[in-house]
């Protein structure tokens, strides 16, 4: 997870943008008795989001360790997800490139691109980064001590590979591709664009030449038990009506309590290099504080650990999700 801004001429852009409505135009054809042909609706019954599956796939990832680029568990945990998205029946496409960091070393970027439906035309991306951070630089005890990053990367991809089950039965006619960015945790606040290397890559050359999406959603610490997702700034800014549309959609599920429908603080996430450089409209989904750095107490720390994380959190976000994709 990267940084908060804190920026006041971006928050009057924020709260002077007004919401549009537009109404359906009575039909002109007065000549015929006939009432006007209904389409038939989606009569699709959205399946359950299984919690406990996604956090069995959180504890998978954290068993291999942190996934820290250029390590053994960062490695083994990225084939096990390119497996495990080819068995949920997607196409698997990889990014590999070597970069340098803002410290001067080099990392083999790897972001994992599971397509379904590659030929449709109608698509949105799911997103979520899947690296850990090198260090615990928030842990008062000891900041160069590694994390487990079990919320903060983990409940993304396991949300997100859970959600994977259940595309094959997709009654809408959209394409879903399931974007797992690399090298998204590695920077420092004083180095701008140090964080989110792997959307910025992908933002600017995606695994598909000429790719186009209508809208997104990124995922980024969806998994706390006590967690609080709120609208996130930069989401406000660039898709206001696709983030209202999202929560107005987890409060009819019964999840009113987790999204909480709010404005709050802008954040350089994954999501901001999507919509600034690919120019697709994604939202952020992320858990979003009121007090001390903004983010979860655990958030950088030792803490981030399995048992911060909550089944019924994972399935509000999952359930919410597959709702919309059902039910678009």
């Amino acid at each position: 997870m990267v940084t908060l801004i804190r920026s006041a001429s971006l928050w009057a852009m924020v709260f002077m943008m007004l919401a549009l409505g537009a109404c359906d135009r009575p039909s002109q054809d007065g000549d015929s008795d006939q009432p006007a042909e209904i389409p038939p609706s989606n009569t699709a019954v959205t399946p359950r989001f299984v919690g406990d599956s996604a956090l069995a796939l959180v504890r998978t990832q954290v068993g291999f360790g942190p996934r820290i680029p250029g390590s053994v568990s960062h490695r083994r945990c990225g084939d096990w997800m390119v497996a495990t998205l080819r068995e949920r029946g997607l196409q698997v496409v990889e990014q590999r490139e070597s970069l340098t960091m803002h410290d001067g070393k080099v990392f083999e970027l790897r972001n994992i691109v599971g397509v379904f439906r590659p030929q449709s035309p109608r698509r949105m991306v799911l997103a979520a980064h899947w690296d850990t951070r090198p260090f615990a630089d928030m842990d008062v005890d000891n900041p160069k001590a590694r994390m487990d990053g079990a919320n903060d990367g983990a409940s993304g991809v396991a949300v997100l590979l859970e959600l994977a089950r259940h595309l094959d039965s997709l009654p809408s006619d959209w394409g879903i591709d399931l974007v797992f960015f690399d090298l998204e945790d590695y920077g420092v606040p004083e180095v701008a664009d140090s964080y989110a290397i792997g959307s910025q890559v992908w933002s600017r050359r995606p695994h598909v030449a000429g790719y186009r999406a209508q809208r997104g959603v990124l995922l980024d610490m969806v998994g706390a038990a006590d967690a609080r997702f709120c609208w996130e700034g930069h989401s406000l800014q660039f898709a206001p009506d696709w983030t209202r549309a999202i929560w107005q959609r987890a409060g009819a599920l019964g999840y009113g309590d987790l999204f909480v429908p709010v404005p709050c603080q802008p954040v350089t996430d994954d999501h901001y290099y999507v919509n600034t450089l690919a120019g697709i409209p994604m939202v952020d989904i992320i858990d979003l504080r009121n007090e001390g750095t903004g983010f979860p107490p655990h958030w950088h720390t030792r803490n981030d650990q399995l048992n911060v994380i909550s089944p019924r959190t994972m399935t509000a976000v999952g359930q919410t999700l597959l709702d919309i994709l059902y039910h678009p």
